[in-house]
């Protein structure tokens, strides 16, 4: 299995912000999942990728190539549409079809059917979610074999969301194809991704497998005088309440065996990061 795409050692500065140093993989046939707050960096590092913004160092990859080389085979959805709002949907057809080898016009059309997109509509009179539809259409028209969304299905409603996570399971169906998503919505995530990887104050803290992430990090809640007897190696930070106390504990396995009067939940990724964010060190 091949790598879609590989990151050394990114870093973009900015005065008041710096990302990095980045550095991942994502093996073909898979889905990375990337999370964070707002502010972490998500964009920053997509569009540092593609080159859009400068990095300030580093190496990114992808389908074996420079992006610059790699770009006919990139969907690429951003956080915003930016197809101009005078045209009319069904004029991405014309445009983009000039400047894609591979476009293919007929698949356009179906994916504006599919996602009850009219082609006579001007663009700016489309809401945030149907401007996603326009973008993630758009993206996959060419034949792309790697996806790269940022907010992908952020605005549209939960048949359509699961509807795209099917398009995207049959996208990677085979080692050749990739995506790496950022997203708030981290319960598609959890259905879809094959990795994790999570982005706070433009420093990667975790990046595995996302079962073995989940399976690994559990919620306790218990009494503080409980927690007190805890070796600290097993918790990762602290919640503290006026009756209980919850705790992130890393190695939820071992823990339980050592630990087994005490119950220990399985973790949500909105529970990590929350988790990571507002709770107080061991």
């Amino acid at each position: 299995m091949t790598n879609c795409i590989e990151i050394k050692g990114l870093v973009k500065k900015y005065k008041t912000f710096t990302l990095g140093p980045i550095g991942l993989t994502v093996p073909g046939g898979s889905i990375l999942g990337l999370i964070g707050e707002n502010g972490a960096g998500k964009s920053t590092l997509i569009k540092s990728m593609l080159g859009i913004v400068k990095p300030s160092g580093g190496s990114v990859t992808l389908l074996g190539a420079d992006p610059d080389h790699a770009k006919e085979d990139i969907g690429i959805v951003l956080d915003d549409c930016f197809f101009s709002e005078y045209l009319r949907v069904k004029d991405v057809n014309s445009v983009l079809g000039r400047v894609y080898k591979g476009w293919d016009r007929g698949l356009f059309t179906d994916y504006l059917d599919k996602f009850g997109l009219s082609g006579a509509k001007n663009i700016k009179e489309l809401s945030r979610g149907m401007r996603m539809k326009l973008s993630l259409a758009a993206a996959l028209a060419h034949r792309p074999k790697l996806l790269l969304l940022d907010e992908a299905t952020s605005g549209l409603d939960p048949v359509v969301r699961e509807e795209i996570l099917d398009e995207f399971l049959d996208f990677i169906s085979d080692d050749d194809h990739a995506i790496l998503i950022s997203s708030h919505i981290t319960s598609d995530l959890e259905k879809a991704a094959d990795y994790i990887a999570y982005l706070h104050q433009g420093q990667l803290l975790m990046c595995d497998e996302k079962d073995r992430l989940l399976e690994n990090y559990g919620k306790l809640v218990c009494a503080r005088a409980d927690l007190e007897q805890v070796d600290r190696g097993y918790i990762v930070t602290i919640r503290k309440g006026q009756y209980s106390t919850e705790a992130l504990i890393r190695r939820r396995g071992d823990f339980q065996r050592l630990y087994p009067r005490l119950t220990v939940d399985p973790v949500t990724l909105d529970e990590l990061m929350v988790f990571i964010v507002k709770g107080g060190k061991a």
